[in-house]
């Protein structure tokens, strides 16, 4: 009998989880409260905002965004030599001497 309130508290915290766990397969956010502020869970709001399809439709843009050909991306990300550049390592012998002025 001495060691009932300690085994209902300890099996108290291992059902805390599975319930967290059910309520969140139910749909339910929980938010958690600290000195009167309340903050909700934004993972669990944005998965029920966003459906699956949606996130791979996004997530496939992306990588479409990201993957753009090299006969299109600007000279300096290339590693090509622009003219403004050009201009700044040739100092004020641009257009006039071979010898830059910056090496």
């Amino acid at each position: 009998m001495k060691h009932l309130p300690t085994l209902a508290s300890l099996l108290l915290c291992a059902a805390l989880p599975l319930l967290a766990q059910a309520d969140n397969a139910l749909g339910g956010c929980a938010e958690v409260a600290v000195d009167g502020y309340k903050a909700p869970d934004y993972g669990c709001l944005s998965q029920q905002m966003g459906s699956e399809t949606n996130a791979t439709k996004a997530a496939q843009k992306n990588r479409e965004a990201q993957n753009i050909p090299v006969e299109r991306r600007q000279p300096n990300k290339v590693g090509l030599a622009t003219p403004a550049a050009t201009s700044v390592r040739m100092g004020n012998t641009f257009g006039t001497s071979v010898k830059p002025q910056r090496p």
